[in-house]
């Protein structure tokens, strides 16, 4: 099945390092996510994934805000 997908990066180039990000955080999470297709997976465990990266990025944001030095996610 072709990958129909409406989402698109505002910034391109930060495809690469989003989806760096995101297998990162899977696997903090236990999550068994791969390369391609995991229609296997539960929308609990997609959705925890999308969750957690949307929290730890809010994190480095306000650390950054607030001037407590650089960022990381």
């Amino acid at each position: 099945m072709a990958n129909r997908s409406s989402n698109k990066a505002a910034v391109p180039e930060a495809k690469s390092a989003l989806d760096r990000f995101k297998m990162e955080v899977a696997s903090e999470l236990g999550v068994p996510l791969s390369e391609g297709y995991n229609g296997d997976l539960t929308s609990r465990q997609n959705g925890s994934v999308g969750g957690y990266m949307v929290k730890k990025m809010i994190e480095a944001q306000e650390r950054q805000m607030s001037g407590q030095g650089h960022t990381q996610m």
